[in-house]
Order: C-alpha cells, then structure tokens, then sequence
C-alpha cells in the first residue's frame, strides 16, 4: 500500500536512538524525507547514513530542544534543505524519580524538556505548514498521560501535558489543512528498556533467556492484553498512518498503541 509519503518531509525530534530511531527509518522507507535530530552528532549523523546506505533520504539537525538557541539550530538545519511537512516531536526524558525524591527542579527540568521543547518546534515549523495549507504535527504521548502511577509522576504529568496541547493545537489548526494527534505507546521494547528488565532479572527469578524474561515482566511491570512489550516498529507504523493523506479526517485524537493497557474511551 502506497502511503503518499514520497517527497514529504519529515523533522523526528529525539532520533538518534530508540523509537525515535525506528520511526525516521519506517518514514525513510516510505519515501519521505527525513531530518534526524539528536544532541549527540555522532549517534544522529550515524542514523542518518543509515538510512541513506538503506536508499533512503536523510539529513541529520544537532540541537538541545531545551533551549531556545538549540531549537533556533535544529530548525535552521531542518529547514535549510527544504519545507517540514510532518513533525514528529519525539524527543524527551524519563529520568526514573519518586514523589519522594523528585524535587521541584526536576518537575521543572522535566516539563522543559518533554513539553516546551515540542512547543517551540510547533512554532518554528507550523507557521511554514499553514501558509502551504498541509501539514502533520504528531506528538509520541503515552498511556500515563492517562492512567499515571505512583512512581515517575514529573514524567507522567508530562506526558499529559503533551496530549492536552495537542488537541488545543488541533483546534488552532481548524480548516488550516495542518492536523495535530497523538500516537500513544504502552511499554515498548527499545535498548535500554531490555537492558534494565534484563538486569533486574536473575533477583526476581524470572529466568535466563528473553523468552522466558518477558512474560514474567510484563505480569510485573506493564500488564496487557497481548502479554508482551511492544516493539518500536509497532508504534512507527501508527506515525506512518498519520502522517499521510489518509489521515487527513483525523485530528485532535489520541491513537493508542499499547496491547489493551489503557481501557476506556479517553
């Protein structure tokens, strides 16, 4: 099935590893365009070859989103080969605090970093989509959002923040052509994701190989429907879908990839 990808293109914030990683690669395959953005030059650039050895189209944008001169960096690189049709604010941090050891400057540092930092990419790359009368703003939120812990709440507030602005956005955007949603990944199974359950392993008895690891951790951790993690291919293929014209009829909305964790209709 041809997604009508070809020749659009795409800004993926945070892509230089993990699921930010697996979802430019799943964009460059489709034939769009793809900027690869990270803070380290290496690991970015590194992806971007990647996806160029593979056929693809691939440029690499180095900035820290967290302020407004890195922002100011990524965007100029971005846009230096061409319009963005399609951003994908990925990028950000889950650094693993409690409510008892989570001080009000890490709440701080957390919201700049997972909330402002896809702020001021939406208002350096919108305003470009709406005067072409096309565009896609898709933000990765997560099942906390709604269904928040215990542990991690700077990141789970977050993440709610994320998927509020982008139905304000959507608003915004009404008639524009531009649209804005969320795709929302359950537990998913990147690199350091299998390293931490790995080796956290052998002290809860869950076993030696992954085989028998991901069922034990997933009753532990991330319970669902489907019994396993997720993978960062899965939630690629959600971007992929919203990015395109055949999602021109959905925006404001939240596409839930996530084995059945969250129940509801929220």
């Amino acid at each position: 099935m041809d997604l009508q990808l070809t020749g659009k293109r795409v800004l993926v914030t945070g892509s230089s590893s993990g699921l930010g990683e697996a979802i430019a690669k799943a964009l460059a395959a489709e034939g769009a365009g793809v900027v690869v953005h990270g803070r380290d030059r290496i690991r970015a650039e590194a992806v971007a070859a990647a996806i160029r050895t593979s056929g693809g189209d691939a440029e690499a944008a180095i900035g820290d989103l967290a302020a407004d001169a890195g922002a100011d960096a990524v965007a100029e690189a971005a846009l230096s080969g061409g319009p963005i049709d399609i951003l994908v604010n990925n990028a950000g941090a889950y650094p693993h605090l409690s409510w008892e050891n989570a001080s009000a400057a890490d709440w701080r540092q957390t919201y700049e970093v997972n909330v402002i930092s896809g702020v001021r990419m939406i208002q350096r790359m919108v305003p470009g989509m709406r005067e072409r009368g096309w565009g896609r703003v898709i933000q990765i939120g997560g099942g906390l959002a709604l269904q928040p812990i215990a542990d991690i709440p700077h990141y789970s507030a977050t993440l709610a923040a994320r998927h509020n602005l982008t139905v304000s956005l959507a608003r915004e955007l009404q008639g524009s052509g531009v649209t804005a949603n969320t795709v929302a990944p359950g537990a998913i199974l990147v690199d350091a994701v299998q390293q931490f359950v790995s080796d956290i392993a052998p002290a809860r008895g869950w076993g030696e190989t992954w085989e028998e690891i991901e069922p034990h951790a997933i009753e532990t951790l991330a319970p669902n429907d489907i019994g396993r993690f997720g993978r960062a291919e899965e939630i690629a293929a959600a971007v992929l879908y919203l990015a395109g014209p055949f999602a021109d009829y959905v925006t404001g909305t939240t596409l839930r990839v996530d084995g059945g964790t969250v129940k509801g209709v929220h």
